[in-house]
């Protein structure tokens, strides 16, 4: 049992994703998913989950506010496709038909502490106005069958897609034997990866080497 525990680290995440930004909608909810290497494995917590319907401030901030709480625990033997979430805002068009409003992906932050993070949003468009507008009155707008797919690369570039929104997320991170296994988390080495560690014989987990996929700046 001693062997098990020492070949593997814990990455235990929670926060919330807190708003959006959406001036041109309202009456909007989200779904979170999260999505992971092969590597790694849900211990405890929600992997999925849905909001509740929120209207947007009366401000000029004009914000949906969710304040949608994640909580989740993963362990792993390789940092190799780092957990990322993926966020799906929905809403209703004009003629109160459930539409998506923005996709957005991404990582959860390397180092430990606390984290605050925007994610930019988009929606798939359609390939020619026809089709656009055949679309719209059909209520048959473009969107993904799987929302986890915005989080990969395969098939990306072919796929046309306009920003629209942002959404704020805040990251608790606690990491638990990582530093047993090699790797670094520690902050100032990893929001400075081009400066020498020395031969200590570990590993710096940067994010733009070992993440794989999309890679994700830490501050």
């Amino acid at each position: 049992m001693a062997g098990l525990h020492s070949s593997v680290f814990l990455v235990m995440v929670s926060g919330q994703i807190e708003s959006a930004s959406f001036p041109e909608f309202d009456d909007l909810y989200c779904k979170f998913g999260f999505v992971y290497g092969q590597d790694w494995v849900v211990t405890s917590g929600w992997e999925e989950g849905i909001s509740q319907v929120t209207k947007k401030s009366m401000d000029k901030r004009q914000i949906v506010v969710w304040n949608f709480p994640i909580d989740i625990t993963f362990k792993s033997t390789s940092p190799f496709g780092w957990p990322q979430i993926v966020i799906s805002c929905y809403g209703l068009d004009m003629f109160n038909r459930d539409v998506v409003r923005g996709y957005g992906a991404i990582h959860v932050p390397t180092t430990p502490g606390s984290h605050s993070r925007e994610i930019p949003m988009f929606v798939p468009e359609s390939s020619s106005k026809l089709q656009k507008l055949t679309s719209w009155l059909l209520g048959r707008r473009p969107e993904f069958v799987d929302p986890k797919v915005v989080a990969q690369g395969e098939g990306r570039e072919v796929t046309r897609v306009r920003s629209q929104g942002r959404v704020k997320v805040t990251f608790n991170v606690v990491t638990r034997d990582m530093k047993k296994l090699g790797y670094d988390t520690e902050a100032a080495s990893v929001a400075i990866p081009h400066i020498p560690t020395g031969n200590t014989g570990g590993n710096t987990l940067q994010p733009d080497q070992t993440l794989g996929g999309t890679t994700e700046s830490v501050s």
